[in-house]
């Protein structure tokens, strides 16, 4: 018999997910010379590109070309995409081992962590990734509303997406105007009578997770004055040491940024955003009708732990913030996947190299995690490109070794006749580049690089029109 991986016997691979992390496993599959593989991706949203579509902020265009590469595995001859089709709801990982030999999860990291403090659930207190899909155009997330008719937010956390938040609450109308924006988002933020921002982090400047370039950005926004109070830029023993040891030009161009900073003075900007460092929530306050009307936050000192890494520790210093709106933004947690083992502490499928392996700690058998589902929720798009490799790498051992599922029907038309029959409208990558070209064409009276549907009816029967 022809061995698999061949012309003859090519390797039936699924993945689950369409963000970087999936469309990476499959440009590394069909970037191997000596493999022929044949794979199928499928994805709940009628739209490919997970976060790139829906995390990146409009403001950000320049990232979002990131698709491009991933176009172009979707151009390979073996490549399926089988849009508004949820694992879980209309196929089960049985369903999916009867006709694959591999199946990949890259479903990413879909909920947010918790702050774990009293208040936290009053109303115009919400998880910031929320925010992020809503103004995104993520359809699960148009229903959501946001009081901006308060004047101080904040925004807790210094990582990307909370920098994102701020730096949107801050953008004029004439900047928003030029992105893909929602338009019910454009709106609400045009109304919008916030006039300070605060973005609260709980280490120093030094461990600030936003990179030097969006640091700089956010000193150069037309509608915000920043500042930061020069006491929390001063750089502590324990993170001046870090600096020492690792050398690092990258953090020292940031504090520069940020140092100059706590010398600006408000220029009469409409908005200011001010940066506090060393500072964490401990309890939200609410008013009679059970909305946020203060934030009670506690002074933290740093402290080297057992292995070296800087931690923060809080002392008995104690401040009150009067402010109306919170977005918490401390970091993404997975989600169990059906018929999957999870670990909850850490919000990843137990894996190692992108093996899924079962609570006794042995394999599972031709099942594999790519991206955040796999690692946590860390590093950048970019990331996730060797991330994917070291899956692929672990999948190819597996095959070269005999360690595959032998599905009942590995026949590709036996799949397809599956997925319609539990799904009579799935979404082929042709229809989502019928979806993007009428995007596009919407945006472009507008001077928009597109217009996006922000409902799975509206997409399919635009789809239908078209």
């Amino acid at each position: 018999m022809t061995g698999l991986g061949t012309d003859g016997r090519p390797l039936r691979v699924a993945i689950v997910g369409s963000g970087p992390a999936g469309f990476f496993v499959a440009e590394h599959l069909f970037g191997r010379d000596d493999l022929a593989a044949r794979v199928d991706m499928y994805e709940a949203l009628p739209t490919p590109f997970g976060l790139v579509r829906f995390g990146v902020a409009p403001d950000h265009q320049k990232i979002k070309n990131v698709t491009r590469t991933f176009e172009k595995a979707a151009a390979h001859p073996h490549f399926r995409f089988y849009g508004n089709v949820e694992i879980g709801r209309h196929l089960t990982l049985d369903d999916l081992r009867r006709h694959y030999h591999q199946v990949c999860f890259s479903t990413g990291a879909q909920t947010d962590r918790r702050l774990n403090i009293p208040g936290e659930d009053l109303a115009r207190s919400h998880p910031a990734t929320e925010f992020v899909a809503w103004y995104n155009g993520h359809p699960a997330f148009q229903s959501c509303r946001f009081d901006l008719s308060v004047e101080r937010v904040a925004v807790v956390g210094v990582g990307n997406v909370a920098v994102d938040v701020a730096r949107i609450l801050c953008r004029t109308p004439d900047e928003l105007a030029k992105t893909d924006i929602t338009a019910e988002a454009e709106a609400a933020l045009r109304e919008s009578r916030i006039r300070e921002i605060l973005m609260l982090g709980r280490r120093g400047p030094g461990q600030a997770a936003f990179t030097t370039p969006e640091a700089r950005e956010l000193g150069e926004m037309p509608g915000a004055d920043v500042w930061v109070p020069p006491e929390d830029v001063a750089l502590d023993p324990i993170s001046a040491a870090e600096l020492a040891r690792q050398d690092s030009r990258t953090v020292g161009k940031k504090l520069e940024i940020l140092r100059e900073f706590a010398t600006r003075v408000p220029s009469g900007k409409p908005r200011r955003l001010i940066i506090r460092f060393l500072v964490s929530p401990i309890e939200l306050s609410g008013n009679e009708a059970g909305e946020v009307v203060g934030m009670r936050i506690v002074r933290n000192e740093l402290y080297a732990d057992d292995q070296g890494r800087v931690r923060s520790r809080p002392t008995d210093r104690v401040e009150e913030l009067p402010v109306e709106l919170v977005f918490r933004s401390v970091g993404y947690h997975g989600v169990p996947l059906p018929g999957l083992p999870f670990d909850e502490r850490w919000g990843v499928v137990p894996n190692e190299r992108g093996r899924v392996v079962d609570p006794a700690g042995g394999p599972v058998p031709g099942v594999y995690v790519a991206g955040w589902i796999k690692r946590g929720p860390t590093g950048v798009i970019g990331t996730n490109k060797a991330d994917a490799a070291e899956t692929v790498e672990a999948m190819l051992e597996d095959l070269a070794a005999g360690r595959v599922a032998e599905p009942a029907e590995p026949d590709p038309e036996a799949a397809d006749r599956c997925i319609r029959a539990r799904q009579p409208r799935p979404v082929t990558y042709r229809d989502w580049r019928r979806l993007d070209a009428l995007e596009v064409g919407r945006g472009k009276p507008q001077g928009r690089p597109r217009v996006k549907f922000t409902s799975v009816d509206e997409m399919l029967t635009n789809l239908e029109r078209a």
